[in-house]
């Protein structure tokens, strides 16, 4: 991912200037590094260790997820709906 598209996630997705840590940064960062994976899986089918990476990143990406909801459902729904996830 360029630097550039990452500041500009973060722009977007934080609560204050300089917010990287926060769950709506972290999953916005993540889903941006999936949809790329999923380019390149599209050309490169039998890339098994990008397939790997892939599902690493899902996981983590679902554990994040998880924990925004048990916290603050309102926050999680307002994410899903901008990063048109589909729960």
């Amino acid at each position: 991912m360029e630097k550039q598209t990452k500041k500009t996630i973060i722009d977007k997705y934080a609560k204050q200037p300089g917010d990287t840590g926060s769950p709506e940064v972290q999953i916005a960062i993540l889903t941006e590094r999936i949809n790329a994976l999923v380019e390149h899986m599209k050309t490169h089918r039998k890339d098994f260790s990008t397939r790997r990476s892939l599902l690493v990143l899902v996981g983590q990406r679902r554990g994040l997820l998880n924990y925004l909801k048990d916290q603050d459902i309102d926050r999680y729904r307002t994410l899903i709906g901008q990063l048109k996830l589909r729960k």
